[in-house]
């Protein structure tokens, strides 16, 4: 079973996990994270040179930092180039500036699920557990029902708790709403394969 996706907003899966990965999206500041001012901020130049890093995010990972970098320095709270440097550091295993770089997109991006997701799996990789399934649950407020957040957390649970992952009615529930609109091919089948192996262990 292929792991979940680390989210890139504009793009799908990335590797054996995948990204939510943003190319524009527009941001709003939430809190004081710097000094910089609105005057010095360049939104425009921000999402710009986002929307050219993403296109690069594939084949020139170090000149898409670069570019992520630039659109930070026009704009520190612009979200999307938060998100999508946290995409890069966590390809290259570099959890705890990933998990920095979510947590600022998490801030300028409220409204979204995908910086959370993109968290949670970092936190998982971590070895985190429960504050991996916190982050879940926390996407799955901003937006209920998101078919790639239930998916993670869902493996989450099974995987690392299993033993209350079984005895909670709600993981059935989830896997049955994977089986019938999970995505590609590989998450349907294998939440029916789940969900045969838990009605096993109750006949």
């Amino acid at each position: 079973m292929r792991a979940p996706l680390l989210i890139r907003l504009t793009l799908p899966a990335l590797c054996t996990l995948g990204l939510c990965m943003f190319a524009g999206c527009t941001t709003q500041r939430t809190g004081p994270y710097t000094t910089q001012t609105d005057a010095a901020r360049n939104p425009l130049e921000a999402q710009r040179l986002t929307q050219e890093a993403v296109t690069v995010f594939d084949t020139d990972p170090e000149k898409a930092e670069l570019l992520l970098r630039d659109a930070l320095t026009a704009d520190l709270f612009h979200g999307p180039a938060h998100n999508n440097l946290g995409v890069l550091y966590l390809h290259r295993g570099d959890l705890y500036r990933a998990a920095s770089e979510f947590e600022w997109a998490r801030k300028t991006l409220p409204g979204l699920p995908d910086p959370r997701l993109n968290l949670a799996l970092t936190l998982e990789r971590a070895g985190r557990i429960d504050d991996a399934i916190e982050e879940y649950r926390s996407a799955l407020e901003v937006y209920p029902g998101h078919i790639q957040t239930l998916q993670a957390m869902t493996r989450c649970r099974l995987r690392h708790q299993p033993e209350d992952a079984r005895e909670d009615p709600t993981v059935t529930s989830d896997l049955r709403e994977i089986s019938l609109r999970g995505e590609g091919a590989e998450w349907p089948a294998w939440a029916r394969a789940q969900l045969a192996r838990l009605e096993s262990r109750t006949d």
